[in-house]
């Protein structure tokens, strides 16, 4: 077991990520589901924090490869999301959770900028540099919990700031250099990600809207939402890799968005088709993280059972 765990992808922290966000997109329908997603999360949390302990040696030659340092942020937005899971039961704790995944993330947007972003080098820009940048902005989604709207706002336009920022680069980086291998292409589905976190993120933490922003931020979900999906068979082609957890959150906090979106503009009836699109995104989030989960475990199981652990996107991805 320890053999196991000391090897264990840090891009499995997607997963983790998406679990606990599908805890609280189906929540609706039954609390037990948001438990037991919440309990996958915290397990597949465990087994993260077991192969940073374990292996420590190994994280500074991972941390040097640009994609798997800008997933590992996801561990930190899990952190945010579970923190929400214990409010009722342990609100001093979930409190301290909540904050120190902040300031967390926070250290490591500057370590990245230091690292990444002042040697630059556009081969090393991935889709996944939205996790860094953009994924703060699970704190203006979960801020309400914690009743600091105002530090939820401030992130909120730091993440969208960032994603105004990155959105022409990734793009030209992604359909103009190219040259992605087969072992990161999966973080192309991060594309999602950004739009309906900073949408679900605003419709949180601003209690008065500019009708413009959720205007502009529907959009743009809907439209990356079309483009990654029309590429996820690609995607899905180039076989198992852990970079799979990459399709998981993206789509979660998607449906999220358009759900709170269908609620924002229920009075408006010519937005009404808007609930369609949120149900079908709803229905792919949670079939897409059950396939991701079912992916990792066969993943684990066939690696155990051999007795070898293949992390090839840790050593490939570019």
């Amino acid at each position: 077991m320890q053999s196991l765990i000391k090897k264990t992808p840090i891009p499995i922290a997607g997963l983790m990520l998406g679990l606990a966000g599908l805890g609280n997109l189906v929540a609706d329908y039954n609390i037990y589901y948001r438990y037991l997603a919440g309990i996958l999360s915290v397990l597949t949390a465990l087994f993260l924090i077991g192969r940073f302990l374990i292996a420590r040696d190994s994280l500074g030659p991972d941390l040097r490869n640009p994609v798997i340092a800008s997933v590992t942020p996801t561990f930190f937005m899990a952190l945010m999301i579970l923190a929400t899971y214990l409010l009722s039961i342990t609100p001093n704790l979930a409190s301290s959770i909540w904050y120190s995944a902040i300031i967390l993330h926070t250290v490591w947007v500057i370590w990245f900028t230091i690292r990444f972003i002042f040697n630059f080098k556009i081969q090393q820009v991935f889709a996944s540099y939205f996790i860094v940048y953009v994924g703060l902005v699970v704190a203006s989604v979960t801020a309400p919990a914690f009743n600091n709207l105002k530090l939820g706002q401030g992130i909120f336009y730091f993440g969208f700031a960032a994603y105004l920022v990155l959105l022409p680069v990734v793009i030209y980086r992604v359909f103009w250099v190219k040259g992605i291998k087969d072992p990161a292409l999966p973080t192309i589905a991060i594309f999602t990600a950004p739009a309906g976190l900073c949408l679900a993120g605003y419709l949180s933490s601003f209690p008065e809207k500019n009708i413009l922003m959720p205007g502009l931020l529907t959009i743009l979900t809907l439209i990356m939402l079309i483009g990654v999906t029309i590429y996820l068979p690609k995607m899905l082609k180039v076989g198992f890799y852990p970079s799979f957890s990459a399709f998981t959150f993206p789509y979660v906090i998607s449906a999220i968005g358009l759900k709170m979106a269908v609620k924002f503009w229920g009075t408006n009836p010519a937005l009404n088709w808007l609930k369609y699109p949120a149900r079908l995104t709803e229905l792919l989030a949670i079939v897409i993280v059950l396939f991701v989960f079912i992916k990792y475990s066969s993943f684990f199981y066939q690696n155990y059972k051999n007795g070898n652990m293949t992390v090839e996107v840790e050593q490939k991805s570019c």
